[in-house]
């Protein structure tokens, strides 16, 4: 017969109970820090325009802290389970508001030339329009190139910001121009792997 010990090591453990998935609020941290960027852009933009070193200095503080958030939002959502379809759509609207805002702003005041402007945006809206074109068939993931063209971009836009002596603006040209390289590159680099991606999912469909 067997002892009470034996009983319980032979009986059959009780069954896990499934995780029970859990709803994501909306309004959660990462999501706030979003529209905190957001809503910083008017701030951004009224400090860019009021003229004087002081309202410069504090543009670039502002524009600083803005893209701050866009690291500290992602890090947050990704951590801890926060990703909503909201954040998915604001998160990168409200980063090309911050970016498009200082560039249209500093070449309305004459501080950068158009074409500067105009190759960043276009690249840009080129590869939000491709995401939409190839998102039947997937997604294609950020490369370390596209991460390092975001990180010049606002490197060299915080160097325009701040009032810096003459000889300095240099600095600020060498970055910029490093920073519209890896733009066009890294654009041409997205088409060619959304056009990829779209082929290999019309071939699995046939």
């Amino acid at each position: 017969m067997p002892t009470e010990g034996e009983d319980a090591a032979t009986r059959p453990a009780p069954p896990v109970p499934a995780p029970v998935p859990t709803h994501v609020p909306v309004l959660n941290i990462a999501n706030l820090l979003t529209l905190s960027r957001l809503a910083l852009v008017p701030v951004f933009l009224l400090a860019l325009f009021a003229g004087g070193d002081f309202w410069r200095w504090t543009s670039a503080f502002v524009f600083a802290v803005a893209s701050i958030t866009d690291h500290v939002d992602g890090r947050l959502a990704r951590r801890h389970g926060l990703i909503t379809d909201f954040g998915k759509i604001a998160d990168p609207i409200a980063d090309k508001a911050l970016t498009g805002a200082a560039l249209i702003g500093l070449s309305v005041l004459g501080e950068l030339p158009w074409w500067v402007t105009v190759v960043i945006a276009v690249r840009e809206v080129g590869v939000t329009l491709l995401r939409f074109w190839v998102i039947r068939h997937g997604v294609i993931p950020a490369s370390r190139g596209g991460k390092l063209k975001t990180l010049l971009q606002v490197v060299a836009i915080g160097l325009f910001l701040v009032p810096l002596p003459g000889f300095l603006h240099v600095v600020a040209w060498v970055v910029m121009g490093a920073a519209i390289a890896l733009t066009v590159v890294t654009g041409v680099d997205y088409a060619v792997r959304a056009v990829r991606l779209r082929a290999r999912g019309k071939r699995a469909v046939a």
